[in-house]
């Protein structure tokens, strides 16, 4: 299978106040962090649940993301998706992402293109780190992520019931298609 990089992902995080999606948050208060992230727990193998609508993730299925400590001290970031379904083309965006907020390790900035950065908060995250929930000061970006593909209805209706409680508007998120298990998704574009 050939790998090629996403859409130009931070490149439309950086460029999000010049053509960004819609604003999914009720109010002008960017929304409150998690208290305190480890981040080596952090570290692993994440599923996309549910996101946002969003350019660079249009047609994605089977995405998940990857993040590893790089020897600089920054995190390594490897973004995958199959373009038009579980037997789609594989598309792998690599890139790196810095603690902006070392008091809560909630706040991060990733870039996958230059020195461009897009802020990746931390909003939610389960006290075993089995799931976790991600958005940027708007809201305009939003993800519920978890550590197996698939989540159980009632434990995402918590999460959906979560963020429209901080005013998010939780219409229209997308939910891809994934792998029937963490066992079953291959490991493609992944380091050895």
């Amino acid at each position: 299978m050939r790998l090629k990089p996403f859409a130009l992902v931070s490149l439309c995080l950086a460029l999000a106040a010049c053509s960004s999606p819609r604003d999914r948050l009720a109010g002008d208060e960017p929304p409150p962090v998690a208290d305190n992230v480890d981040i080596e727990r952090y570290l692993g193998t994440w599923f996309e649940i549910a996101r946002a609508d969003h350019s660079f993730e249009r047609n994605c299925d089977g995405v998940s993301a990857f993040y590893e400590r790089r020897e600089d001290g920054a995190i390594r970031v490897i973004n995958r998706c199959w373009k038009g379904g579980l037997d789609g083309e594989l598309e792998v965006a690599e890139g790196r992402a810095l603690i902006a907020d070392r008091n809560s390790n909630a706040r991060l900035r990733v870039s996958f293109f230059g020195p461009f950065f897009g802020d990746y908060w931390i909003l939610d995250v389960a006290e075993d780190y089995s799931w976790a929930v991600i958005s940027e000061p708007a809201g305009r970006y939003l993800w519920i992520l978890a550590r197996e593909p698939q989540m159980d209805p009632a434990l995402l209706q918590e999460r959906l019931d979560f963020l429209q409680g901080l005013g998010f508007d939780t219409d229209g998120l997308i939910y891809p298609d994934q792998w029937e298990s963490a066992a079953a998704a291959p490991t493609d574009g992944l380091p050895g």
